[in-house]
């Protein structure tokens, strides 16, 4: 299986050449739905063109959006509509978040570009007593097992690219036009960093290639 699996990723590939669609997106009403009905501030790391930072803002009352491509920043700010409650930066997630602490703070398809342990030590620092962490990340298969969930996930994965593009190529979506690269670490190996530096942070492999994490922040001890 592992012999073949790549071969089928790469015809995948060329499927989703012609019938993209973002498999981010399709876990921000997950995010979503694990988030209180309303919260002070949040911060969304690699926001990208800000689909997800606008979403927020639904329950926020306000949102920062940090990214490090300039180019997509830019189209954040043309796609967000004159005073809503979201701003965006162009800048380093490790050096550059802004010195607030975060009722809710997102990271999606982002933190495989940042060294794991400093990005969640990060985000650990900027989230407020009682406030949740949600990471969507991407994990690099290596074990008979993960190999089996991915392949599980091609069938819906074809069928989700389809219905999105109602049977016919579309354009790459907005949110699918900054830089990327593959993930290099293997599932086991985030959990276990993860929890060393988020005890009891809760992980679980996902379809289309990605995972979740999700923490939430303990009352300080004046609480």
């Amino acid at each position: 299986m592992t012999a073949v699996f790549p071969r089928l990723l790469r015809a995948l590939d060329r499927f989703h050449a012609t019938h993209p669609w973002d498999h981010n997106a399709h876990y921000h009403r997950w995010i979503l739905r694990r988030l209180p009905g309303r919260f002070t501030g949040a911060l969304d790391v690699g926001s990208g063109s800000g689909d997800l930072a606008r979403l927020l803002a639904t329950r926020a009352e306000v949102v920062h959006g940090i990214d490090a491509d300039p180019a997509i920043v830019e189209r954040a700010r043309e796609r967000t509509a004159p005073g809503a409650p979201v701003s965006f930066s162009v800048g380093d997630a490790l050096e550059d978040v802004p010195s607030e602490r975060y009722d809710v703070i997102t990271c999606v398809a982002t933190i495989h570009h940042m060294p794991l342990a400093d990005a969640l030590t990060r985000f650990r620092e900027h989230l407020a007593p009682g406030g949740t962490l949600i990471v969507v990340g991407l994990y690099r298969p290596r074990s008979r097992s993960d190999y089996l969930i991915d392949a599980v996930a091609i069938p819906s994965n074809i069928a989700m690219a389809w219905i999105k593009n109602k049977g016919r190529g579309a354009p790459r979506p907005v949110a699918m036009t900054a830089p990327t690269r593959p993930a290099t670490a293997a599932f086991p190996e985030i959990v276990r960093e993860a929890r060393l530096v988020l005890p009891g942070a809760r992980l679980r492999r996902r379809l289309f290639w990605r995972y979740t994490l999700v923490w939430n922040q303990g009352p300080s001890p004046t609480e």
